[in-house]
């Protein structure tokens, strides 16, 4: 069975705001949400839990997809990195540097990038831009 969602690419702003709306949208009806975590996300795509569960494949309609490529574009991206720079605790900051030149030369992807790469990586869901 198939589930039919639709993610609002205009409420997306940022990284934290793309989060809330994965959550209206996937964690429906659960008493947790999910954190701002690519990892995370990557997880609820497999449909164990949240709105996909149950589901064996699902469509999700993206409106405004331009909005939202633009919300997590270079800038939100360099941010993000900047901040896991701050945390050398919890990250490989060499690592981070790295993709943080690589973004700045423009061969490493935007978030909304790897954030689309993850939806890819997961055949039982198709993304539809509108």
């Amino acid at each position: 069975m198939t589930v039919f969602l639709q993610i609002e690419g205009t409420t997306i702003v940022d990284v934290p705001s793309l989060y809330s709306e994965i959550n209206r949208v996937f964690m429906a009806g659960e008493d947790w949400q999910l954190g701002p975590s690519l990892d995370a996300l990557d997880d609820l795509l497999y449909g164990a839990y949240g709105t996909l569960a149950g589901h064996e494949t699902a469509t999700v309609v993206w409106r405004d997809i331009e909005h939202s490529r633009a919300a997590l574009g270079l800038e939100t991206t360099r941010a993000w990195l900047e901040d896991k720079l701050r945390q050398p605790d919890m990250f490989n900051v060499e690592t981070i540097g790295r993709q943080l030149v690589d973004l700045q030369r423009g061969d490493g992807p935007t978030y909304f990038q790897i954030v689309m790469d993850i939806f890819a990586s997961h055949p039982n869901i198709v993304l539809v831009p509108a």
